[in-house]
């Protein structure tokens, strides 16, 4: 394992030894006006083809050079440091300045994976600006700043960052766009953390998939088929019962970890001052929750988010989302949400992700939604937007089998391990029939299963027509799964009862998109009411007296809301789940000056407090 204390000679000697084309010069690449979506290319942040890469069409502006009136701009943002020749600006896996603006000097930065691979060099000069979407909020660096020639420059953290983005728009737009293109250059080249282990375990899909929803760089080696992995297991100590192993950028190595002990140690998770209350808190990071994020933020109000996995809900599993208004050519979850996500960060709401609610105390003031650490956050309000979760039936076997061959929803990552194979899919909504089209461009041949009569009673007639169109796919109604078998490898059979009887098929991958259910297991022990099946009741639903003009998303317990798919009646469709996120934050401005009358009257009406 190389150190991340290594001198700026040993890294200069790298750099020097590369091959020519592993080096970027700033200025090369295409021109290319057209604007691109860099979301869609956190899809896939491992695959092999790159010959798309926004990394030589994007060039002038993921490395735009600022011109002086803008740099003066920035002055008020930030203060005037200097390095000299020699000396290390930043170090990968640990805190960087924050954004650099080069006044003066000459500095090179190496983008390297976590075992030392050196994926990329930048130079940076006069004008230009060091620094990617992990600045926004002072993440660990993805990368090493050597300082090449005596350097001043104007250095903005991530607080002053946030707040340029928003009071300097022209120019806000011109470095955000350049931190993501950068972040994408990053997740295509694989810089950041190194996972190791077999492709097909379930654990490293998930930990693949955490990495993957949080458009963060990581790079795969398969244990099964790199010859590597031997050596690479003795240089750090491991062996492969230690699987599945993240080599973190600072030279940490975890072993088998879980995803929150990943997430702190990569410094996504932020530190909570309990002394401080915030205006609102949101459970949930989907679309519902995203919108009421950056649109309360945007209004001024301080805001907490969280989510146990990340961003995007079940709608980030979406490879396809052809109905949302604005959108004629359909976009996928990911880039919808993650487009969402960015502008939470840039509103400087306080983001963490992935992180498990216990519960949510309701009988105190104010109210505090309890971690499942213990720690506590307080907030004058809470919203409840925590979505709904793929229904697991009752199939025999399917406990011990999911994630060894049987998934809830899709994504890329296992996509990818069912190229050129035969898969089964399970279910007749919209969800089913976006995954359909989406995995049977990957696999050989896909069996589509539904209880229904036909696909018209669940889902949306486009899906039907594409799905219709497809030779390579196969539709089962009336049929059931009824028992899956496994061998050493996961699933290796499936077992149906259809019209005709019994149906098998031996495959490995089983897609199940069998309806949703609420979570709301972490409001057990308050006094939010759900219906029978734990959908949230709001508005009249919930209390009688409320006005549903101004309180129809406010649950049982004054100043909790609830929003999106967890919430009775709530229409189950993106564009709704984002329009209940917009329309909360008035009624949590209600509540927040409600709150704040009654305070005034009790301090009013406290002898001690008025002397």
């Amino acid at each position: 394992m190389e150190s991340d204390d290594k001198s700026v000679n040993e890294l200069t000697h790298q750099i020097e030894n590369l091959p020519w084309d592993d080096a970027i010069p700033l200025h090369t690449g295409t021109r290319n006006k057209e604007l691109l979506d860099p979301h869609l290319h956190f899809v896939n942040p491992i695959g092999p083809d790159a010959a798309a890469s926004v990394l030589s069409s994007r060039q002038e502006q993921m490395f735009p050079t600022l011109p002086q009136r803008e740099i003066d701009r920035t002055r008020a943002f930030g203060k005037e440091m200097q390095w000299a020749a020699g000396e290390v600006m930043f170090t990968m896996g640990h805190a960087s300045p924050g954004l650099v603006i080069m006044l003066k000097g000459h500095v090179r930065v190496v983008r390297r994976d976590a075992i030392g691979r050196i994926h990329r060099v930048f130079e940076y000069h006069v004008g230009q600006f060091l620094g990617e979407i992990a600045q926004l909020f002072g993440h660990p660096s993805l990368g090493d700043g050597l300082v090449v020639e005596d350097t001043t420059a104007i250095v903005i953290d991530s607080l002053d960052l946030r707040r340029l983005l928003v009071m300097e728009a022209e120019l806000g737009e011109k470095i955000m766009r350049a931190l993501l293109l950068r972040r994408v250059g990053l997740i295509e080249r694989g810089s950041g953390p190194v996972l190791i282990g077999d492709s097909t375990d379930g654990r490293v899909i998930a930990l693949q998939d955490l990495f993957r929803r949080n458009s963060y760089p990581y790079s795969l080696i398969d244990a099964r088929e790199d010859p590597e992995t031997a050596t690479l297991l003795q240089r750090v100590s491991a062996t492969a019962a230690d699987f599945p192993i993240v080599i973190c950028p600072d030279g940490t190595v975890l072993r088998a970890p879980d995803e929150n002990r990943v997430a702190r140690t990569l410094g996504w998770l932020p530190d909570f001052d309990p002394s401080h209350t915030y205006d609102v808190a949101i459970v949930g990071a989907g679309p519902a929750g995203l919108a009421a994020a950056v649109y309360a933020a945007s209004e001024g109000l301080s805001v907490a988010i969280f989510d146990s996995w990340g961003p995007g809900g079940q709608a980030g599993t979406s490879a396809r989302i052809e109905n949302y208004l604005g959108f004629p050519a359909g976009i996928s979850g990911q880039a919808l949400t993650g487009r969402a996500y960015v502008q939470a960060q840039k509103f400087g709401v306080h983001i963490s992700i992935p992180t498990r609610i216990k519960l949510l105390r309701c009988d105190c003031m104010p109210l505090q939604v309890e971690l499942e650490d213990g720690k506590r956050v307080a907030s004058h309000t809470v919203v409840i937007a925590s979505g709904a979760a793929y229904v697991r039936p009752s199939i025999a076997g399917l406990e011990q089998l999911t994630g060894r061959g049987v998934f809830f929803g899709t994504s890329p990552v296992e996509a990818e391990l069912c190229r050129g194979l035969e898969v089964v899919v399970v279910g007749g909504g919209n969800s089913a029939g976006q995954g359909v089209v989406y995995l049977a461009s990957h696999a050989k041949h896909l069996h589509l299963i539904i209880r229904g009569k036909s696909l018209d009673e669940h889902m949306s007639q486009y899906l039907i027509d594409r799905i219709t169109r497809l030779p390579n796919v196969t539709l089962y109604t009336a049929t059931e799964v009824v028992a899956l078998t496994d061998d050493e490898a996961g699933l290796s059979h499936i077992a149906c009862e259809g019209p005709n009887g019994l149906l098998s098929f031996s495959v490995r991958h089983l897609f199940l998109f069998t309806g949703a259910e609420p979570n709301t297991g972490w409001l057990k022990d308050c006094s939010v009411e759900t219906d029978a099946k734990g959908f949230v009741l709001t508005g009249t639903s919930a209390r009688t007296g409320y006005d549903n003009a101004t309180q129809a998303l406010e649950t049982t317990v004054r100043g909790v809301f609830a929003i999106g798919d967890v919430r009775y009646g709530s229409i189950k469709r993106v564009s709704a789940a984002v329009g209940e996120g917009a329309a909360v934050v008035a009624q949590i401005h209600g509540a927040l000056n409600e709150r704040q009358v009654l305070a005034q009257t009790a301090r009013a009406s406290d002898p001690v407090a008025q002397t």
